[in-house]
């Protein structure tokens, strides 16, 4: 499913090892469009390694189906349990590496700034974070998975942070 002409793809991409979540927009002369949305699910239980292995090949086949121009991926943030941390660090290294072999530019983003990005406020909390993310998109409902969400609410900053680059070029006097 290949971008139409003159769009911009963008991947959102909200790293862990048990649920990855990942969302595709498009960007159309400064309006964004809702593509696609999931989550890879892998299985407690099951070796770190294949784990890993399942993450890198479920996103190969999301890149390979939605062709993607830019992916915007979530930094990690370490809470109070720095040892939940390292998985998903392993994790967001399996998914930049698989992004650099498919020669997709990263934009990184905290939490923070995906949450003011979406509801203006850096503090807000999860379902805040959906409804906007819901009503941005135009949604019916809520993104099913908050990781699902948090993908798309990247995507949504680097589009919109794009967007006013451009228009702030757009609107530049030529003289200055």
């Amino acid at each position: 499913m290949k971008p139409r002409k003159n769009c911009r793809r963008i991947l959102g991409i909200d790293p862990g090892l048990a649920d990855t979540g990942w969302g595709i927009l498009d960007d159309s002369s400064g309006k964004i469009q809702y593509i696609a949305h999931g989550t890879i699910k892998t299985k407690a239980g099951v070796p770190r390694a294949e784990r890993l292995c399942f993450i890198l090949n479920s996103l190969r086949l999301i890149i390979e189906k939605y062709k993607p121009a830019e992916a915007a991926v979530e930094t990690l943030y370490f809470g109070r349990n720095v040892t939940s941390a390292i998985p998903v660090a392993e994790a967001r290294g399996v998914i930049s590496a698989c992004l650099a072999e498919n020669g997709i530019p990263i934009c990184e983003l905290t939490p923070n700034a995906i949450k003011k990005g979406v509801t203006g406020i850096a503090g807000a909390g999860k379902k805040q974070v959906q409804e906007m993310v819901r009503i941005i998109l135009a949604l019916e409902e809520i993104p099913k998975s908050d990781h699902a969400a948090d993908a798309l609410g990247a995507a949504i900053c680097l589009l919109n942070s794009v967007s006013l680059k451009i228009l702030g070029e757009r609107t530049k006097n030529p003289k200055d």
